[in-house]
């Protein structure tokens, strides 16, 4: 059948339409593929040829408030390896294995691995004399990744606060769990390009993505401050041999922690060597146990805010006991310290006088200061692992529980709990957040990302009750039971404590935790300062005979290292046997020999030059130091002098 011309025509223009229609089709999405879609599978087709070689950040620095490192990095390369690179895996594991110390079978495992790429197990954070020595091996497909380990500058320094970072440089403790985030920074890596047999391609340039590093963290802990209590830790570790040590620095006026450790302790950098319960046991923020006599100062706080007492001019007998719901609670002091003052029951430690107090308050006003003074719940400083400490339930309070917990007996509270609740009774009346974090900064720029502020919790006391507060302690360094912790030059206040250990729902004998708690200057606070040690041996066991020297040494030198002047307007120290008063270097500069012989010295003299007249003398006029104290006088040497001018 013969088609006719029309309908040729209709076919011949209707394939041409669909023909236009199919290539612009085409074009279309040849067009979309090259301009919109062309970059990302581009990048698809990239990242099917890539290999990456990581580069590890640096985690941020950890350092105190001055700027002294803490928690650094060292550079720690690290072995990395493309398995379809390697084409004798056989040679390249014996060579491998030799160079790292490994075994052969397992580094023939790893680098036969069908992965795209490998580190060796055994290859990681190796030193770089290693790494040398494996890239002088020259083998293909091996590659040598910038790595980095944590480093800890002063060892077992601060240890339970700064914790440690594992071997993925992630934080596992302390610090280092706490702002892991921070810390942490982002990986880079080294890409290069392999085609499907894994053979590099070495017509396209590698890529080289920089990590970022971590943020740097600022302490707000002074390394002056905490050279100063690890000092005298490892001295009292030494001389009593303790079960447990514990000391906390802190400004009372902001929460910012000055210091902090705690024995036994241990080297960050070497965790695996110690006991896990070494290690996860922070014990200034973990520990919880009965306070004894630092407690009465929340009881003193209460009852003077409250106005049931008067320190000076009412009096409280004490016969060494009183007797509180059929119990008989004694004294410390046996015989009792007969008729005293308010204000000498502070200063004695007097526990019937306190049970007195906390009667005068009656059990709901007690408690009530307790709970707002923080105890019984978390002080919430920026370290895990904090306890909350145990308290009576108040409807469980009964006469002789109310009257054991005025005088520290029968509670269980932590000693950050403790710090943070003195701090507030002397600061004025506001209980502070403690915290050791001041400011993340960027370890590039310098930039302050993040700034902690200090955070008042509420008021507690009125300023006038906190005045009275830190006088009546003050009179306890001087006068009282915390005359060990009195410093030369400055106004000390503080209280002690010693509290009977319990197991098994029974006290022990002769173990103790003993402790003190001191601040200074008395009158405007610097700093607080509190330290406990857990059984000491071969010693009387009172705070204020172990722990009262330790506060005292730390406050006195750490005062010196931040600059606070030496003052001379101090409550005059009382002494007793054997005990005897400090001598006050008097001015001998001028003084000739004749002169000296003629006055009454009750010091030794160490003499220098051959003058008749003393012109420097050390230590200088005014300084007080122990009868008997050696003095070195220097004199004018007028030959010597004379001699060497003419030798001129």
């Amino acid at each position: 059948m013969r088609v006719s011309n029309v309908t040729v025509r209709k076919r011949l223009i209707a394939a041409l339409f669909i023909g236009l229609f199919v290539f612009l089709i085409i074009d279309v999405r040849l067009g979309y593929v090259q301009f919109f879609i062309g970059n990302v599978l581009t990048d698809g087709a990239k990242e099917l040829w890539s290999r990456n070689i990581p580069f590890e950040p640096e985690r941020g620095e950890i350092v105190d408030r001055n700027g002294v490192a803490l928690a650094t990095n060292v550079s720690a390369p690290t072995v990395y390896v493309v398995p379809r690179q390697i084409t004798e895996p056989d040679d390249a594991a014996e060579k491998l294995a030799a160079t790292l110390n490994l075994s052969k079978e397992k580094v023939f495992e790893e680098i036969t691995e069908k992965q795209s790429s490998v580190r060796i197990t055994g290859g990681r954070k190796i030193t770089h004399e290693k790494a040398k020595e494996v890239r002088s091996l020259n083998i293909d497909g091996v590659y040598i990744g910038e790595d980095s380990k944590r480093h800890y500058p002063f060892g077992d320094y601060l240890s339970h606060v700064l914790g440690f970072a594992g071997v993925d440089n992630q934080g596992l403790m302390g610090l280092e769990l706490y702002y892991d985030k921070e810390l942490s920074g982002e990986k880079g890596s080294v890409k290069f390009y392999a085609n499907a047999k894994g053979q590099r391609m070495n017509d396209m340039a590698d890529d080289y993505q920089a990590p970022v590093d971590g943020d740097t963290l600022k302490l707000t802990v002074d390394t002056k401050v905490q050279t100063i209590i690890e000092r005298e830790l490892d001295n009292a570790e030494a001389k009593y041999n303790p079960d447990g040590l514990i000391a906390i620095a802190m400004d009372p006026n902001t929460g910012e922690i000055l210091g902090m450790s705690s024995r036994p302790t241990f080297d960050p950098a070497n965790f695996r060597n110690v006991s896990a319960d070494v290690y996860n046991r922070n014990l200034p923020i973990w520990s919880s146990y009965e306070p004894g006599s630092t407690f009465k100062i929340i009881t003193l706080a209460a009852a003077l805010e409250e106005g049931k007492v008067d320190l000076d001019h009412d009096h409280f007998h004490d016969p060494g006991y009183v007797e509180v719901g059929g119990a008989k609670l004694r004294c410390w002091k046996k015989g009792g310290h007969g008729s005293q003052t308010y204000l000498e029951v502070v200063q004695n430690s007097c526990n019937p006088g306190f049970v007195n107090l906390g009667e005068r308050l009656g059990k709901d006003t007690l408690f009530k200061y307790i709970h707002d003074f923080g105890f019984g719940e978390k002080t919430g400083i920026d370290l895990q692992g904090e306890s909350t400490g145990i308290l009576f339930n108040l409807d469980k309070v009964g006469p002789v529980e109310q009257a054991t917990t005025a005088f520290g007996q029968g509670v269980s509270v932590t000693p950050i709990q403790q710090v943070a609740a003195i701090s507030a009774a002397i600061n004025g009346g506001t209980l502070y957040t403690p915290y050791i974090a001041k400011e993340i900064v960027d370890s590039k720029t310098g930039d302050v990302l993040k700034q902690v502020t200090p955070e008042a919790k509420r008021k507690v006391i009125s300023k006038e009750t906190s005045t009275e507060i830190r006088r009546a302690l003050e009179t306890v360094v001087a006068q009282g039971s915390g005359k060990n912790a009195f410093v030369e030059g400055y106004r000390v206040g503080g209280k002690t404590g010693t509290a009977q250990k319990a197991q098994g729902g029974k006290y022990l004998e002769n173990n103790h935790i003993v402790s003190f708690i001191g601040f200074a200057p008395a009158d405007d606070p610097e700093i607080v300062v509190y330290t406990a040690v857990d059984n000491p041996k071969g010693t009387v066991q009172f705070g204020g005979v172990v722990a009262a020297p330790i506060v005292g040494n730390i406050i006195g030198d750490s005062l010196r290292a931040m600059g606070v002047e030496p003052r001379k307007d101090q409550v005059e120290k009382e002494y007793a046997w054997p005990d005897t008063p400090l001598l006050e270097v008097p001015d001998l500069v001028g003084i000739t020999k004749l002169e000296l012989g003629e006055m009454m010295i009750n010091l030794q003299i160490e003499a220098s030059g051959q003058g008749d007249t003393v012109v420097k003398q050390s230590p200088l006029p005014g300084t007080k130091i122990k009868e008997g104290s050696t003095i070195r006088l220097y004199f004018n040497d007028e030959q010597h002098d004379d001699t060497e001018e003419g030798g001129d």
